[in-house]
C-alpha cells in the first residue's frame, strides 16, 4: 500500500512512525536535464510493507527526515544509490552512512556485476519490471498513476533483495567484502564532487603541449562554476570537443573562435571573451605535472595489460567473484602507467582490501 507525504507534518508524523525501524528503503526521483543541480522532485520510504511518496515540492521542513535517514540505529537500503547521495546531499543536507547497496551486494555475492534494478529484480525474483517512466517529468503535479506505481514499485522489492543478499553474502563469508566496498563507495561519492583533475579525461588530452594541457585544465574549471553559478549544464556553457580545441588553437582574437566547431554563435557572444581571458590568464598558471595526464599504454605494456586481465579471469572464474570487482580497466591501466614511470604503485583497495589475496600476486 502507497501513502502520499505532502505537507510537514504528515512528513513530521511518518518519521516519527517510523523511528523504530531498523531497515527502511529509499529511492529519490530527480531531474537534471536542463541544470547543473539536480532538481529533487520525490523521494520513496519503504519499511517493507508500506510505501511513503514524499512530496519534495510541498514540504520546506525536512529535519526529521533527516534525523530518521541519518540515524545510527537505522539501516537505508538503496539500489546504486551514488546519485541518490549525490542529490539528498546537494538538496536536503541529507547524508545517510548506514548504507545497504543492493547492487554492490549483487556484484559481491556473484549474482550479476553493476546489475540494473529491474534486471537484479528478474534474477532473483523473477519478476518483470515496466521502467517506461524513468525519463518522465517527475516535476510535473499531480503525477500520473502510472508514475506513482514506478516509484512504488522502484523501492518495495528492495527488502526482499536486501534479505535474499545478505544471505548469499553470508553463505558465501563475504559480508566484510561488502562491507569494505561499502566504506569505498563514499570515498568515491566525495571524489566525485571534485573536478581538479577532470580535464585530464578528455580524450586526446595527452596529444596536447605543455601550455595547452593549462589552457584546458584553466577552462575546465571556469566552465564548471560558471555552470554552477548559473544553474545549467555544462555543455550549455561549451562542450568538451569546444575546450579541447580553444586549448588546441590558443586563440587571442574573438573571431578567431567562430572557427571552432559546435560552439554556437550565441555562446560565443555571452562567453567568448570570458574565453580568451582564460587563454590569456593560463600563461601565468603552473605547468601540469607529466602523471596527471594519462597517455595510451605501449606496445609493450598493452600485452602486459592483456596478459593480467586474462589471468584476473581465470581467478575470477575460480573464486567466483565478478572480474570487474577485482581490478577494473582503469585500475589497470594506472598501475601499469605506474610502472612504466618507474614505480609499481597500488590502489589502496588492492594493497590492503580483500582483494589483496589474489590480485597482487597475478600482478
Amino acid at each position: 500500500m502507497s501513502h502520499w507525504i505532502a505537507s510537514n507534518n504528515d512528513l513530521k508524523n511518518l518519521c516519527d512512525q517510523l523511528a523504530d525501524s531498523e531497515l527502511l528503503a529509499l529511492d529519490t526521483e530527480f531531474i537534471r536535464t536542463d541544470t547543473y543541480y539536480p532538481k529533487i522532485a520525490l523521494i520513496q520510504l519503504s519499511d517493507g510493507n508500506d510505501c511513503w511518496l514524499i512530496d519534495v515540492l510541498a514540504i520546506d521542513q525536512f529535519s526529521a527526515l533527516k534525523l530518521l535517514i541519518e540515524s545510527p540505529n537505522n539501516r537505508i537500503i538503496f539500489h546504486a544509490c551514488a546519485e541518490d547521495l549525490e542529490v539528498l546531499d546537494h538538496s536536503l543536507n541529507i547524508q545517510p552512512t548506514g548504507i545497504f547497496d543492493t547492487q554492490i551486494a549483487a556484484g559481491i555475492a556473484n549474482v550479476g556485476y553493476s546489475m540494473g534494478y529491474a534486471r537484479l529484480v528478474g534474477a532473483l525474483l523473477d519478476i518483470e519490471l515496466d521502467k517506461q517512466e524513468t525519463r518522465s517529468n517527475w516535476l510535473a503535479r499531480p503525477l500520473t498513476q502510472r508514475q506513482i506505481d514506478y516509484a512504488v514499485v522502484d523501492v518495495i522489492h528492495l527488502h526482499t533483495l536486501h534479505d535474499m543478499l545478505v544471505e548469499k553474502l553470508d553463505q558465501q563469508n563475504r559480508m566484510a567484502w561488502f562491507d569494505e566496498e561499502i566504506k569505498t563507495l563514499f570515498g568515491l561519492v566525495t571524489q566525485r564532487k571534485s573536478n581538479q583533475n577532470f580535464f585530464a579525461k578528455f580524450k586526446g588530452a595527452w596529444r596536447l603541449d605543455a601550455q595547452s594541457l593549462v589552457t584546458l585544465k584553466s577552462l575546465c574549471l571556469w566552465r564548471e562554476s560558471t555552470a554552477k553559478s548559473k544553474d545549467v549544464p555544462k555543455s550549455r556553457i561549451a562542450k568538451d570537443s569546444v575546450l579541447m580545441e580553444v586549448a588546441r588553437q590558443m586563440p587571442e582574437y574573438k573571431h578567431q573562435l567562430h572557427s571552432i566547431r559546435d560552439w554556437h554563435p550565441i555562446a560565443i557572444k555571452r562567453y567568448g571573451d570570458a574565453v580568451l581571458n582564460q587563454v590569456k590568464d593560463s600563461y601565468n598558471e603552473p605547468p601540469i605535472p607529466a602523471n596527471e595526464v594519462p597517455q595510451p599504454l605501449s606496445k609493450a605494456m598493452t600485452h602486459v595489460f592483456t596478459t593480467i586481465r586474462q589471468k584476473l579471469i581465470t581467478v575470477a572464474s575460480e573464486q567466483n567473484i565478478p572480474q570487474e570487482f577485482l581490478c577494473n580497466k582503469r585500475e589497470l591501466e594506472g598501475i601499469l602507467r605506474s610502472v612504466e614511470n618507474g614505480e609499481l604503485v597500488l590502489p589502496n583497495r588492492i594493497e590492503q582490501g580483500w582483494r589483496k589475496q589474489w590480485v597482487k600476486p597475478v600482478i
